[in-house]
């Protein structure tokens, strides 16, 4: 009888422990989960930045707005290593992060002598490819027959996401083709301006203003 209330004590024991370690364990996710949300709001989103953008140019640029806590480079592995990159600034707090948005949207901000300015929205949950579990979020993978009803969803799935894919390439390359008419364009007329320099330079070094002047009838001398 003793031995019967003594086990049975120790099994009460131990099942109490145990929920309790679980609920301690459950605890300590839903604060890690916290502190990765409080991160996500100190953190900004940057992209269209050069790709000789380093560390350090994005912490003297970023100076003026707060103390700078950590950069993270997103990688490409779509597109080629010379296309604008992106990256994850977080900042000392959230109205830091704020403050770079706002500034960043208004007026436009260059960085590491990128012809176009960077672009800066707010970070989101998803950009963190270290993103901590959500707590009462679980991920199962598991092989579906053909005959299960929800094989047509994932069918579904894989066929949507390779149309993304496609549709982001083609994104990419309008993008870059956009840009690179652009360039040329820029460096046609920053030819021709050049040449109209060089022009106004020959004449005044060889006195052709001067004939030119009194062809004209033109005092450039003033009065």
């Amino acid at each position: 009888m003793f031995r019967s209330k003594c086990a049975k004590f120790r099994f009460a024991l131990q099942e109490r422990l145990q929920e309790k370690l679980f609920n301690n364990k459950i605890e300590a996710k839903d604060m890690s989960y916290t502190d990765f949300e409080e991160k996500v709001k100190r953190t900004v989103y940057f992209d269209n930045l050069s790709p000789q953008v380093t560390p350090s140019v994005i912490k003297t640029a970023l100076a003026q707005f707060g103390h700078v806590m950590e950069i993270l480079f997103i990688p490409n592995y779509m597109g080629r290593k010379s296309i604008p990159t992106c990256a994850l600034v977080e900042m000392e707090n959230a109205k830091q992060a704020k403050s770079v948005v706002v500034e960043v949207t208004k007026l436009p901000f260059m960085m590491s002598g990128m012809p176009r300015p960077v672009r800066a929205r707010a970070a989101e949950v998803q950009m963190f490819a270290d993103r901590p579990q959500k707590p009462g979020f679980e991920v199962k993978c598991q092989w579906l027959d053909p005959k299960d009803p929800d094989f047509h969803v994932a069918k579904k799935l894989t066929v949507g996401s390779k149309r993304h894919v496609a549709e982001a390439a083609f994104a990419l390359k309008y993008q870059l083709d956009k840009e690179e008419a652009l360039s040329n364009a820029q460096a046609d007329t920053l030819k021709s301006n050049h040449k109209k320099f060089e022009l106004f330079d020959n004449l005044m070094y060889d006195g052709s203003h001067g004939r030119l002047a009194l062809r004209y009838n033109v005092n450039i001398l003033g009065d």
